[in-house]
Order: C-alpha cells, then structure tokens, then sequence
C-alpha cells in the first residue's frame, strides 16, 4: 500500500513548500513569487487584466470521476481562458485550497502536478496562493493575472450591427462528456470491478476533464491584424454568452443552426440520450471555445481561419437575439445553461 503523509505532518508552510518547490519562472513581468507575503509583478506601459474562479467539491466537480491531477490542470486552464478571451496574455496564478481532513498530502501534490503542467505548457508563473481547513470538502479559488498592450483589450460591450459572429471548435461535447460521466457513474454503483464504457467516446471525456484554452485562436487573431469588436469564452454555453454581449453591446443576433459546429461523437452521444441535440450545444456550457464579433469586412478571413466557424451576425437591438432553424423559422434565444447559484442545464424537451 502506498504510504500517505497526514498534512497535520508538514503544517500550512511545510505545506506551502512541498508543492511549491522547484518553480522557475516564465515571465519577465514575475519579480517575485512563493515564499513572501505578497508576489511581486511589474507591468510596464501595458494594460493589466485579473480574474478569478471558485470550485467546490460537489458543486462544480466530482471526484468519484475527475482525477485530482485534471481537476487541477483545469481549473488552471479555466482562468487562463478568461484571460485569453479579453485578447490579453496570463502571465502569473495563485491558488487557494480549502482542504477537509480526508485529503493526505499526496492529494494535494496530485492536484498540485495538474495546475503546474498547466503553468508549463501556458507559459503562466504560479506566485502564490493559501492553504486552510474545509467543512466541506475540497475549495479551490484561483486567481490568474494577465496583460494585454494597451488598446488591445477586448470586452465584451463593442459588438456592432452587422458583425461577424464567430466561434472555435465546437460546441456541446464538454457537457455530453458529463453525461457519459455521470451515466457510468450511476452503472458503477456497488460493483467495485465496474470498467466504464467510453469507446469511441474518448474525446467527450477529454473535453469535461482536460479542456484546453484557445491561445492558438488568439495567436491566429494577433498574427492576422484583426481585434475582435467584442469577445468571451464560452463557459456556460452559447446562448448565455451571446446574450451577455448583445445586452452589453445594446444589440440583437441572428445565429444559425445549421452553422453550430458540433463534433460527431457530440451527435452520437446525444442520440443515446434522446437529447435534443442543438439544445446540448446551445446551453451545455464548459466548453471554453471562444465567442467573438468581428466587422463584417473580415469575412473572408474569417472563413480562412483554422478553427473557426462564422455562425451568425450581430444585428440592432429591436430586432431581438434569435436562432434560425434549418427551416427557416426564428426562434427567441434563451439562457438556459448553468447557473453557479442554482444547478447545471437540465434536460429539456424544447425543440429549436
């Protein structure tokens, strides 16, 4: 049996330094990281941008399926993301753990080893962070620093009548990912030899454990000369996210269903489930595509672009946000994705 370290052993800065050791940095901006009381960043003649996010045990995973080493590579990812999605760089992220007395220091170095890939392979400098007691289960709070030239930050207000409307990837495989997840879950119960079925299935998995963030989107963006007029990632589904920037930007949208770009195993498995399958990739959420507005006069490129599919227009604001079906007919967009204060995108019968 593997042997295990009670993290009362090392206490919080013994703590501190076992998962901290070793971290070199990537960026100039870092002057100072672990090991202070406070890191220390410098951010000359650039504009600065910051977010965070909060993930409870229960709430927005669950470690009967999520290995602890994703779970910490994506909650990394999730707040680079951000950051990418305001055409900005990460440079440097903090953790906060809230940490219940069943978690041993091997699972803290576990998720520890996700969140410090994620640094590696982004490019992001970990600098700092906070360790204390849980209640209820694992916390994690992180909060990710980045920068942008100034002027070439992008909101999500400055969307115009007749803008492109475009997206990476594609849409809904992340929350079918966690259909077949729970599924499994649920087949699982009691029998302690269960093997889960994700034949042919591997990329949902993928896309809900280990999401990535769009940095080659935005590189492609930078090395084209295009800004985008307005821009966010797409973390609670595609309604949700368009209607955020038609209400900031005081217009209306026309998107097309036929344009949705949805993998094959995304329509496989939304079969199995008698799923309305544009509904899925509507309202799903956990993607972390980039959605963004460009002018009109882009189109081409737009087109061009590996990676991205034009999916609609940005249209004035009396004339509402819509969904044109195959046929034809106009349907009213509605925001039906997750809510962080209620519960997760609930199966529905509704027919776009």
């Amino acid at each position: 049996m593997e042997k295990t370290t009670e993290i009362s052993q090392l206490g919080e800065f013994g703590l501190i330094d076992r998962l901290t050791r070793d971290i070199t940095f990537h960026n100039k901006s870092t002057v100072r990281g672990v090991g202070d009381d406070a890191a220390v960043v410098e951010y000359p003649d650039t504009e600065v941008v910051v977010t965070t996010d909060m993930l409870l045990e229960g709430v927005h995973f669950d470690l009967t399926y999520v290995p602890l080493k994703h779970l910490g590579y994506k909650s990394a990812v999730v707040n680079f993301s951000d950051v990418y999605a305001m055409n900005a760089l990460p440079r440097q992220l903090t953790v906060g753990l809230g940490v219940s007395s069943r978690f041993t220091v091997e699972h803290l170095e576990a998720l520890y080893s996700g969140i410090r890939l994620a640094c590696d392979i982004y490019g992001v400098d970990l600098v700092g962070g906070d360790t204390t007691a849980s209640r209820s289960g694992l916390v994690l709070a992180l909060t990710c620093i980045g920068d942008a030239p100034k002027g070439d930050i992008v909101t999500r207000d400055g969307a115009k009548d007749t803008d492109l409307i475009c997206v990476s990837g594609d849409l809904g495989s992340a929350y079918m990912g966690l259909q077949l997840l729970e599924r499994e879950k649920v087949a699982s119960a009691g029998d302690p030899e269960f093997i889960p079925k994700f034949d042919g299935k591997e990329y949902l998995v993928e896309r809900q454990l280990k999401p990535e963030a769009r940095r080659d989107i935005i590189e492609e963006l930078h090395k084209a000369g295009i800004k985008p007029t307005a821009m966010m990632d797409i973390s609670d589904g595609l309604s949700s996210e368009l209607l955020h920037i038609c209400k900031a930007s005081h217009t209306g949208c026309r998107i097309y269903e036929e344009r949705i770009p949805i993998d094959y195993q995304t329509a496989v498995m939304a079969e199995e489930l008698n799923m309305n399958l544009v509904t899925a990739a509507l309202n799903g959420g956990e993607d972390y595509e980039l959605l963004f507005t460009v002018p009109l006069h882009y189109h081409e490129m737009m087109e061009k672009m590996k990676g991205v599919k034009v999916i609609g227009h940005i249209t004035k604001e009396d004339l509402g946000c819509r969904l044109v079906t195959r046929d034809g007919a106009e349907m009213e967009l509605r925001a039906q994705g997750f809510n962080h204060m209620s519960s997760p995108v609930a199966e529905t019968e509704e027919k776009p």
